[in-house]
């Protein structure tokens, strides 16, 4: 694997509790950009001041046609797709929602592992659903890593679940310890 330059991170239900814990345990050194799809219903501001709050990271709202910006969290707009353009630049869509949801993570992931390849780590964590299972497919095809929070650890099980009987995992791990996993993978 090529060294790592972005993090993309899918959740929902029960995600920005989630969110809070990892990027608040993130290493402030962190060189990757890393992007936020969650399917929680709060306006773009409301989402980064509160990931804002836990973060050891800026936390920003992604933007059409601006550059992924290493060492800062960029959070998926509601209503919109997120995608990520080779060149590593966000793209919006508001083409109609996949598997019920808009932004989906399905979507985002497919799109980074086009972009970026064996440079991408793709994170499944808590969610009802199963958006994220076929994008992170795609990221394992493309030479990505795949961490995925274990299912029993999550608020809600399905989207991880869901994640790994379609895709698998490089890393199936409790919340608590995927932190320290995605710097050491980041930062040697």
């Amino acid at each position: 694997m090529k060294a790592v330059e972005t993090i993309v991170i899918g959740c929902s239900t029960g995600g920005p509790g989630a969110l809070a814990r990892l990027l608040g345990a993130l290493d402030h050194r962190l060189p990757a950009s890393v992007v936020v799809c969650s399917h929680a219903t709060s306006s773009p501001h409301t989402m980064c001041h509160l990931l804002a709050q836990h973060s050891t990271l800026p936390v920003i709202e992604a933007c059409e046609r601006e550059p992924l910006r290493g060492g800062m969290v960029q959070v998926a707009p509601p209503d919109y797709h997120l995608l990520i353009e080779r060149g590593r630049r966000f793209a919006l869509s508001v083409d109609e929602p996949v598997g019920f949801s808009r932004p989906s993570i399905d979507v985002l992931f497919g799109s980074a592992a086009e972009a970026c390849g064996e440079g991408l780590i793709a994170v499944i964590l808590t969610g009802a659903n199963a958006d994220g299972a076929a994008g992170l497919a795609c990221v394992r095809r493309a030479g990505g890593a795949a961490i995925v929070q274990q299912p029993d650890d999550a608020a809600a099980p399905a989207m991880p679940r869901a994640a790994l009987e379609l895709a698998g995992a490089d890393h199936c791990v409790a919340l608590d310890e995927m932190a320290s996993l995605i710097n050491r993978l980041c930062m040697t």
